[in-house]
């Protein structure tokens, strides 16, 4: 009798991107061929924030990440309740890009 291989993948994650990063706020835009996601730090208080990590997604990858995403959160609630949304805070004006030189 003939073994059925399993479709495997091997995934590597080293160390440095095991750490993570924290992110509170995310920007996303998209092409007709991507969605882009920036996961910005802001600090409160300070008036620049920083891109931490962009992550690029055709539209079909991404649409499966919304519905992984939301999938999640619902077995997360399911164990630890409902997450409160606060709302949309008030976010000051976004400007991407090098800091503008002056003369």
């Amino acid at each position: 009798m003939e073994k059925q291989v399993e479709n495997q993948v091997n995934i590597e994650l080293n160390e440095e991107i095991a750490l993570g990063i924290y992110s509170n706020l995310a920007v996303i835009t998209h092409s007709q061929s991507e969605i882009i996601s920036d996961f910005i730090q802001l600090m409160p208080g300070m008036p620049k924030g920083k891109v931490r990590s962009r992550v690029i997604m055709t539209p079909e990858n991404a649409k499966r990440f919304m519905r992984a995403l939301q999938e999640n959160i619902g077995n997360y609630e399911e164990t630890f309740g409902v997450i409160e949304d606060q709302g949309v805070p008030q976010m000051p004006p976004m400007n991407f890009g090098p800091p503008t030189t002056q003369a």
